[in-house]
């Protein structure tokens, strides 16, 4: 079988999904009025994204659905009415980020394809297959991989692939960043990101520079491997680009992928003239071409604004496609005027009949047949235009040219009938999840208001990650289980302090944020030793849990915030993993929360990661030193964010400038319900470790601590959520 490639291009409004298609673009994807990951694009509404699905189809290319934000539970009741009209109407798969969403779509349109998005943040095989089990057609993995870690998971996955090629890059893994969530207020995980790491940084009082800031996306020159590694499909970035930059970017990657799977590598040559073209697009920053031949690098940041202002290619061209269709008139005397046509499309034959009026006898003026083949070509602003057109007619005969437009009329709309006819959904689906009743409010915990009676300290866990913080927390009779950071959990002094100290006390082991080859590599080395020292594993990535499933791993099982239980389906599924227990996401507040009912893991204190990144902060001020450290951005209002870089894993983990800190607020705790509640220890001393786990006893204990730590805090999202 011939290989393709498709060409998938951003569609933030009509006229940008017009230039799209017009460039050779095989699908498009496009957000909704609601639940897009670019929530300030110019997002269609029902009844025009209808038009876009039909437009899109005319010409035989497909559409693509973006939901790929977090869902809280009212949204979640709302998606099958949101969902069903485009369903219906033939939509080609929706893009995902929600496991919640995933299995409601699954449940209500089993027949709608799903891509996982790029927020789910699968950097593995092991993540790509759990996708896969879970009815996943597609995944778009993580934007840091290699080509190395592509082709394994194409080769060892029954799935798609599609990646991007072109176009803006966040600096954070996608999903795993909070940053503009946390100090502002507008959350990526629900499309709102206000990409505060655009703006200048300083690191230990250097001059301020846009170190968080990676130049634009560009890899046309890489084609030829990029095929070669197994992707399906080439992504461009842009939903909230202009028509021109869709129009201009979509061509060139046509032209080129086309050029490739013409005339294979050796053939394979980009102009200079189309590199200019292509990189005067946009320009912003500079361009890079990722991370697919390299794990990070100074040269991907663009530490400076450039001289130029930033520019986009701009220009009054017609986007509108035409598709050739093949015509046959027949006009004969006493008869009804006949208008056959045929389209002959990439996959199908398309056909229909149009009947009009009685053709009779000229009286005076006979039709001529040059005016009649003008008027039968007028295709207006349909998706047609008549390649050939042959007209049987007989002398002297009339017909009105108004029954002449009818008849055309009704032929090419029964012909665009008869081709959106072939993607058209009957409503086989029924609606398994409605509304939230009250009965399973009740159950749930939402209208009531249990409080626990007692005054004790609720159970209580901890996450350390120095052998300082682990000596003094274990030694603390209130906690009950102790969460070691994975890259100090095998460190003599560690398994001394386990050792002499652990008494009744659980220990369990944090496996890293991100799990890519290379970390289970090393986890394959280390695995009999977690599981023989440890009682349980805190995981933070599908990746970890599919491999320790691989492993049959048999303790027990937790999952962090970045595991997203954002809505009651989500809750579902973790609940019939063999995950025991969840930490709940520190997007959703107080009221959010209840609606989750009881159960989960509270975080009441910590500095709360805001990026995990593949790129080095370390690394880009001043060389991989090999070495892990702890180094501090100070943005524009002199606040400092803690960095550290986990060399073993390769990344960096930067965290907010403040410390959450919910201990005002224990009788709103104690009514929620949850199954216990977790200190979050980074940078603190030995000494503040005390303090904190002091005042958490003291603020949910009988007698109420007024003080709290002298420093400066956060109560997060707890009372104020996310949009």
């Amino acid at each position: 079988m011939k290989r393709t490639v498709e060409i998938l291009a951003p569609a933030g409004s009509w006229e940008c999904m017009e230039a799209a298609i017009c460039a050779g673009a095989d699908a498009v994807y496009m957000g909704g009025s609601r639940f897009g990951a670019r929530a300030y694009a110019e997002n269609p509404e029902q009844e025009q994204l209808l038009q876009a699905i039909d437009y899109v189809h005319l010409h035989e290319r497909k559409i693509y659905l973006t939901v790929n934000t977090l869902l809280k539970n009212q949204e979640l009741d709302e998606l099958y009415d949101y969902l069903l009209p485009y369903y219906k109407q033939g939509l080609d798969a929706v893009i995902v980020q929600d496991i919640g969403v995933m299995e409601l779509i699954k449940e209500n349109f089993p027949d709608l394809p799903l891509h996982v998005s790029t927020q789910a943040t699968v950097t593995g095989t092991s993540g790509a297959k759990f996708f896969e089990e879970l009815g996943a057609e597609r995944i778009v993995p993580a934007r840091e991989l290699s080509l190395s870690e592509i082709h394994d998971m194409k080769e060892k996955t029954g799935l798609e692939i599609e990646c991007f090629v072109h176009g803006a890059m966040c600096y954070c893994y996608s999903g795993q960043c909070l940053l503009s969530s946390m100090i502002g207020g507008r959350s990526g995980n629900r499309g709102q990101c206000a990409q505060p790491c655009r703006l200048p940084y300083s690191v230990a009082g250097s001059k301020p520079r846009d170190l968080l800031s990676l130049k634009d996306l560009s890899v046309i020159r890489m084609l030829p491997e990029l095929i070669e590694a197994g992707i399906d499909s080439f992504k461009i970035e842009g939903r909230m680009k202009q028509p021109e930059y869709v129009y201009t970017v979509t061509r060139l990657y046509r032209k080129y992928a086309d050029l490739y799977l013409e005339k294979g590598k050796a053939g394979y040559h980009v102009s200079e003239k189309d590199r200019i073209e292509l990189e005067n697009a946009y320009r912003r920053r500079g361009y890079t071409d990722g991370y697919y031949k390299r794990q990070n690098g100074k040269e991907m940041i663009s530490l400076c604004r450039p001289e130029t202002t930033m520019e986009e290619a701009s220009g009054d061209r017609d986007y509108k496609m035409k598709e050739k269709i093949n015509g046959k008139l027949i006009l004969s005397n006493g008869k009804r005027a006949k208008l056959c046509m045929e389209y002959k499309g990439k996959k199908n034959i398309y056909s229909a009949v149009s009947e009009g009026e009685i053709v009779q006898a000229a009286q005076k003026a006979p039709l001529d047949v040059q005016r009649v083949e003008k008027q039968i070509k007028k295709t207006g602003n349909t998706a047609f235009l008549f390649d050939t057109l042959t007209i049987e007619m007989d002398e002297n005969i009339f017909l009105p040219m108004q029954a002449l437009n009818e008849l055309r009329r009704n032929g090419l709309l029964k012909l665009e009938e008869t081709i959106l006819g072939h993607y058209l959904r009957e409503q086989k689906v029924s609606q398994i999840h409605s509304g939230f009743s009250e009965i399973e409010k009740e159950k749930s915990g939402i209208s009531g208001e249990k409080q626990r009676k007692t005054a004790d300290m609720p159970v209580t866990d901890v996450s350390v990650q120095t052998a300082e913080q682990l000596y003094a927390t274990i030694q603390i009779p209130e906690i009950h289980t102790i969460y070691v950071e994975g890259d100090i959990a095998l460190e003599p002094d560690v398994i001394h302090i386990l050792k002499e100290n652990r008494a009744e006390k659980q220990i369990y082991f944090s496996m890293p944020y991100i799990f890519r080859q290379s970390t289970a590599a090393y986890y394959e080395k280390i695995y009999e030793k977690i599981t023989g020292l440890y009682d349980g594993i805190l995981i933070r990535n599908w990746e970890s849990y599919e491999w320790l499933r691989n492993k049959n791993y048999p303790k027990t099982i937790i999952s962090d915030y970045n595991m997203y239980v954002f809505n009651r389906k989500s809750k579902e599924f973790i609940e019939q993993t063999a995950i025991t227990e969840y930490t709940v996401s520190p997007e959703l507040n107080c009221r959010e929360l209840s609606e989750l009912g009881q159960g989960g893991i509270l975080t009441v204190y910590g500095y709360q990661p805001v990026m995990i990144t593949a790129n080095c902060i370390r690394k880009t001020t001043n060389g991989c030193s090999k070495k892990k450290e702890t180094l501090y951005l100070s943005d524009r209002y002199k606040k400092k964010f803690a960095v550290k870089n986990y060399c073993r894993y390769c990344y960096n983990v930067i965290y907010n400038c403040t410390p959450l800190m919910l201990f005002d607020l224990t009788d709103e705790i104690r009514r929620l319900d949850f199954s216990r509640i977790r200190l979050d220890f980074t940078i603190e001393k030995a000494d503040q470790v005390y303090t904190v786990v002091h005042l958490c006893k003291k603020a949910f204990g009988a007698e109420k601590e007024e003080k709290l730590l002298k420093s400066e805090y956060t109560r997060g999202h707890f009372k104020r959520g996310v949009k």
